[in-house]
């Protein structure tokens, strides 16, 4: 995945004060479905506001607008990802995918599923850890909260 546009800051290493000394930063990250949608810039503000109030021990809480459509993926939480049209693993021509659609600056995330030729969405994909594209994210980190819902409405 040579040329993707990929969040390098998915799990950066820290230095804490745990007895291991160094533990992972994580980022709780809102991308829009649509990957092209850009919120306004007083939109994002106001979310960013209206995050920071739902978590208030977060170290940081951000609206990024990115230069492009950028992959959003869970870095070492990775754990897969499955075909929409079939569920079949989809691992074996995921990547090539990938590239393809690197090529296009993700601006074409179509691609046909090797598994059953069925015409499916990058974004569409089944993965089994969230993952998205996007060119807006709305971010918080390390947001300390305790008792998140573990269903995912996906």
């Amino acid at each position: 995945m040579s040329n993707l546009a990929i969040n390098p800051d998915a799990a950066t290493p820290r230095r804490s004060s745990y007895p291991l000394g160094v533990m992972s930063d994580n980022w709780l990250q809102y991308i829009p479905k649509k990957p092209q949608f850009r919120p306004s810039a007083q939109a994002a503000a106001e979310a960013e506001s209206l995050l920071s109030l739902f978590m208030p021990e977060a170290e940081t809480v951000e609206a990024k607008f990115m230069s492009g459509v950028s992959f959003f993926h869970p870095g070492g939480n990775w754990s897969g990802v499955h075909c929409p049209a079939c569920g079949a693993d989809a691992e074996a021509w995921w990547n090539e995918a990938m590239e393809a659609a690197a090529k296009s600056q993700f601006k074409n995330l179509r691609c046909v599923a090797v598994c059953c030729n069925a015409t499916v969405s990058l974004n569409g994909l089944k993965y089994l850890w969230p993952a998205a594209f996007g060119s807006f994210v709305l971010e918080a980190m390390n947001p300390n909260l305790r008792n998140l819902c573990t269903t995912r409405p996906f």
